[in-house]
C-alpha cells in the first residue's frame, strides 16, 4: 500500500517553499523537505502569492492509501519578514496557526492552552526548513509563519478534536512525518511479519508498543533504541496472541496510559471505535483510594488522561491508582496469553514521565542492551 505525507510535512514543504520564494524572490513550483523517517517528500506549490514582505503558498495533502479525512485539503503557509535586522544571533522564526487550525483549550495535550494546535514534531520540521533556507541567504532577522487550513473547521468536525478541547480546526501533526495505510488487516499481517521475523532470527522475547511514542519514550528515559521493537498499533490483543502461537516466552509492553488504561479493563483492542472507557476506569480506580465524590465527578469529566493524572497527583492518590492500573493490566494481558507469555509492561504519561511498571528486576534492560549492542 502506498503511503502519504502528514500535516506536518505539508506545512513544513509550504513553509520551506515560501521562505525560498520570499528571500530569493523567485518562484518556486515545487520542493523537497527531509522527513523524521528518513523519506524525502518532494512537493508540488500551489497558490502562490508573493509580496515584498511576504509570501503564501499552499501544499495539497497527499494521505496515500490511507482513509484520511484531510487527503485533498490545502494546507497554506504564509512567511512574513518581521525585521530583516540581526536578532540576537538570528534567525527567529516564529509559527502560530490560522484560519482551519485549532487552538487549544484544554491541558494535557501535545501543546499548551492557548497554542495553536501544531504538535512539536510539526513545530520541529517547519523550523528547520525554514532556517535551513534563511541559511542560504544569510538571512539573520526574524519571520513569522502561519499555518492556515482553509477546509479546517469542517474537517475538524470528523475528529475527536472538538472532544479534546481543540477548537476551530484541525490539528497539524505527524511523528515520522509520512502516513502509513491503515488497513486493519494489513496493519495485521505487519505485525506477524515482525514476530516471525524476530522468532526465525532465534529471539524468544519481543519489545512490543503501540506507536512511535512508546518507542521515543524509551530511548529518552532508558536510552533504548527500539528499532527492533515490534508496533502493534491498538491490536494488542492480536500481538499477544500471535507471540504465543509463535512461541515467545515473554514480552515486554511500553504504552501511553490513554492506550493502555483500557487494557486494565480487559479490552484488547484499545481504537477509541472499540471502547473508550478511560475516565470510567479510572474513576473507579480513584474511588478506590477515596477520591471525594466531587473530584469523581471532576475525573469523570476529563477529555485527556494527562489531565486526569493532574487530578489524581493533586489528591495525593496517583501512585495507589497508577500501582493497581498496572496489576488490573497485568492480570488482564496475562490471562488474555493463558500463562503462556509472561508480559510486562511500562506505562507513561507525556507529562508526568513514568507512571507504573511491572518490572520486578533490570533483566529487561539487560536484554535489551546486549541487543543493542549487537
Amino acid at each position: 500500500m502506498k503511503h502519504g505525507f502528514t500535516t506536518g510535512s505539508c506545512a513544513a514543504a509550504g513553509s520551506k517553499a515560501a521562505a525560498y520564494m520570499l528571500l530569493s524572490g523567485n518562484v518556486k513550483n515545487e520542493i523537497t523537505i527531509n522527513t523524521p523517517k528518513g523519506i524525502a517528500y518532494k512537493a508540488a506549490i500551489e497558490d502562490i502569492k508573493r509580496s515584498l514582505s511576504q509570501v503564501s503558498c499552499a501544499v495539497r495533502k497527499d494521505g496515500g492509501d490511507d482513509p484520511d479525512i484531510t487527503t485533498g485539503a490545502l494546507v497554506y503557509s504564509k512567511v512574513t519578514i518581521v525585521t530583516s535586522s540581526s536578532v540576537n544571533d538570528g534567525p527567529v522564526i516564529t509559527i502560530d496557526g490560522g484560519v482551519g487550525v485549532g487552538r487549544v483549550t484544554k491541558p494535557g495535550l501535545d501543546q499548551p492552552v492557548g497554542n495553536a494546535a501544531i504538535n512539536h514534531v510539526p513545530r520541529e520540521m517547519i523550523r528547520d526548513e525554514v532556517s535551513e533556507v534563511c541559511k542560504l541567504y544569510d538571512f539573520t532577522g526574524e519571520l513569522s509563519v502561519e499555518i492556515s487550513v482553509p477546509d479546517g473547521v469542517k474537517l475538524a468536525a470528523q475528529t475527536f478534536n472538538p472532544r479534546l478541547g481543540i477548537e476551530g480546526g484541525i490539528s497539524i501533526l505527524g511523528t515520522s512525518g509520512i502516513v502509513e495505510p491503515m488497513s486493519n488487516q494489513a496493519i495485521v499481517d505487519t505485525i506477524r511479519v515482525q514476530l516471525s521475523q524476530r522468532r526465525a532470527l532465534g529471539f524468544d522475547y519481543v519489545a512490543v508498543t503501540p506507536g512511535n511514542y512508546g518507542q521515543e519514550y524509551m530511548k529518552k528515559t532508558y536510552g533504548y533504541d527500539l528499532d527492533r521493537s515490534v508496533k502493534c498499533s491498538n491490536f494488542i490483543g492480536m500481538t499477544i496472541d500471535m507471540a504465543v502461537e509463535l512461541g515467545f516466552k515473554s514480552m515486554l509492553l511500553t504504552g501511553h496510559i490513554g492506550k493502555l488504561i483500557k487494557l486494565a479493563g480487559g479490552i484488547m483492542n484499545t481504537h477509541s471505535k472499540e471502547a473508550d472507557c478511560r475516565m470510567e476506569l479510572l474513576s473507579a480506580f480513584a474511588i478506590r483510594y477515596g477520591l471525594e465524590p466531587e473530584k469523581v465527578l471532576k475525573l469523570q469529566d476529563c477529555l485527556t488522561t494527562e489531565e486526569a493524572i493532574g487530578i489524581l497527583k493533586e489528591a495525593g492518590i496517583l501512585n495507589q491508582v497508577m500501582n493497581y492500573a498496572m496489576e488490573r493490566i497485568v492480570y488482564y494481558v496475562n490471562k488474555r496469553s493463558k500463562d503462556m507469555l509472561k508480559i510486562d509492561c511500562i506505562m507513561y504519561s507525556n507529562e508526568y514521565g513514568e507512571l507504573a511498571n511491572s518490572l520486578e528486576d533490570k533483566g529487561w534492560f539487560t536484554l535489551l542492551e546486549q541487543e543493542q549492542g549487537q
